[in-house]
């Protein structure tokens, strides 16, 4: 009967990109700590808190970074649970981490930076796709076990959450960075039966709140389109 039962379930994982991050001087700052959520992105949580506070949701965990803890912080409250962190979560590994590296700013002009953007496949700035995806997947099993039949928000970063997401698509993992649908404080959500997933999702609960040229798809402005981290 439990063996039945578990081919049956119905858990749904969704996967939370962090709100707006304080960071007026344009750093890229990857796995930098210090980085805490600004006005507006404690509103997109808030926001997003709200937004599922009728579902089901048995299982709040985040990336140990300050702005994924604080996205997640409104969602656990709400719900009564206490916030649970995944290293699995964190952002993607970066070498240009602790600069500004964007589209515009001239950065692929500097010989130094030559030797880090020669493979895009890998890619070679940076943390392999397919190790984020070998973690992520792990972040997003491990959650779907521990609120099976019910659901479980996950807060991660926009890399992570975009590569996974590829990744069970059956899309390959190297892309335009440009092209990502995942929009700050947006909602990647597997559902899975059993321990298959059956369906992917995107929502925007926030997106009123995000500013025009960071929405999914938006063609960035000159000096707007910065890689400041996710």
């Amino acid at each position: 009967m439990s063996e039945q039962r578990s081919t049956e379930d119905i858990t749904v994982v969704h996967l939370m990109r962090h709100g707006e991050v304080d960071n007026p001087d344009g750093i890229l700052y990857g796995r930098l700590p210090g980085y805490h959520l600004s006005e507006l992105g404690r509103q997109m949580a808030e926001r997003v808190a709200e937004h599922l506070s009728s579902r089901d949701v048995a299982y709040v965990v985040a990336s140990p970074l300050e702005r994924a803890q604080e996205t997640a912080t409104p969602i656990a409250k709400a719900h009564g649970l206490d916030l649970d962190t995944d290293e699995r979560l964190i952002e993607a590994g970066n070498v240009f981490q602790g600069r500004t590296f964007g589209i515009g700013d001239g950065a692929l002009r500097r010989p130094g930076n030559w030797r880090h953007v020669v493979n895009p496949f890998k890619p070679s700035w940076g943390e392999p796709y397919v190790d984020q995806v070998v973690r992520m997947m792990g972040a997003l099993n491990a959650a779907k076990d521990r609120a099976r039949g019910h659901e479980a928000v996950l807060v991660s970063h926009q890399l992570p959450i975009w590569i996974v997401r590829s990744y069970v698509e059956r899309r390959r993992l190297w892309h335009d960075p440009r092209k990502r649908q995942c929009t700050l404080a947006s909602l990647t959500t597997f559902t899975y039966q059993g321990d298959r997933i059956v369906s992917v999702g995107y929502t925007e609960p926030a997106r009123d709140l995000v500013p025009a040229h960071l929405l999914a798809g938006a063609k960035p402005a000159k000096g707007q389109g910065k890689g400041y981290g996710a």
